[in-house]
């Protein structure tokens, strides 16, 4: 047997293997990608229920404000950005912080584990700001 003889029987023990080869990264690099994904919902979940938190913080620290008011800005806000079903357990307490009141309020939300869907596990984001003085 020849040298070209032995590379040419070579080169078809090898035919077809780039198509396997492929398929087989492709898969792999589809996951990661829907991985990438999942993670980018997620943050993009956690920043914007954040947000909204504070929002509604600096909302129920207004002068002519109440609570409730702070409570209903956020709900608005996270039904209009990701779900409504993101927006049912807000809790929005006062506090006292050296001479100021301190509004905080908490949002309490499922964690995103695919899409959308959860497996039980809760966030608790805040959100905070200073009560303005009505005096003032």
């Amino acid at each position: 047997m020849t040298a070209a003889r032995a590379r040419a029987a070579a080169l078809r023990r090898d035919a077809g293997s780039a198509v396997a080869e492929f398929v087989l990264v492709s898969a792999l690099l589809a996951l990661v990608f829907a991985a990438l994904l999942q993670i980018g919902l997620a943050l993009h979940v956690r920043n914007t229920v954040v947000d909204s938190a504070i929002a509604g913080a600096r909302m129920a620290a207004a002068a002519d404000r109440s609570e409730a008011d702070g409570a209903q800005h956020t709900a608005t806000l996270i039904a209009a950005a990701v779900n409504e079903r993101y927006a049912q357990d807000i809790r929005v307490d006062s506090s006292p912080s050296g001479p100021q009141t301190l509004i905080t309020v908490t949002v309490r939300v499922p964690v995103p584990v695919v899409g959308f869907a959860s497996t039980g596990q809760t966030w608790e984001l805040t959100g905070r700001a200073f009560a303005e003085d009505p005096a003032l």
